[in-house]
């Protein structure tokens, strides 16, 4: 039996905001704290999709491709850690709409694809650590990065020797 990739629609970080983040993440917080993600893997999930056949795939990429949302101003600019998933993340105080419009859209686009949505309010973050079931002291506020996001992805969840890692399968400009 072939199998079907776990997929997500997501946000790419630029390489050098990406070696940023792992470079503060190094300084803020302890090897006890949890498990680095990869500085490749950094990015911001926009819908979801678990594991998709090939058809539901192609699918989801012609209404991908159909979108006509502006580019935005992500501001970096929070961080939290929620201890049940083990997740510390960084996200920001205020998402500009342009990211929650297009969340929106491809999370809709998505359950009426039949793909499971989380039935939690949309959250965008990026994934610093893993495995952080133990209280993190979180930086105190006062960090702050920016980029302009003109991108969006379908990004593939592949294991290979036991390490994770996200593959873009495809890519959609936003309107500048």
């Amino acid at each position: 039996m072939a199998h079907t990739p776990r997929l997500f629609f997501g946000i790419a970080l630029p390489e050098t905001l990406q070696q940023e983040l792992v470079h503060w993440r190094a300084a803020q917080f302890t090897a006890e704290a949890g498990k680095p993600v990869a500085a490749a893997n950094l990015h911001l999930t926009l819908a979801f999709l678990g594991d998709v056949s090939a058809e539901k795939s192609q699918q989801l990429q012609r209404l991908a491709a159909r979108i006509q949302q502006p580019a935005f101003n992500l501001h970096l600019d929070d961080a939290g850690h929620w201890p049940r998933p083990g997740v510390v993340w960084l996200g920001c105080r205020q998402a500009p709409r342009g990211l929650l419009q297009l969340a929106a859209l491809l999370r809709s686009q998505a359950a009426r694809s039949g793909c499971y949505q989380s039935p939690l309010p949309f959250h965008p973050h990026i994934t610093l650590l893993r495995g952080a079931h133990q209280p993190v002291a979180v930086p105190p506020r006062g960090f702050h990065w920016s980029c302009v996001i003109e991108h969006f992805h379908l990004f593939a969840s592949e294991q290979t020797q036991g390490r994770t890692r996200y593959r873009s399968l495809a890519q959609w400009p936003l309107l500048s």
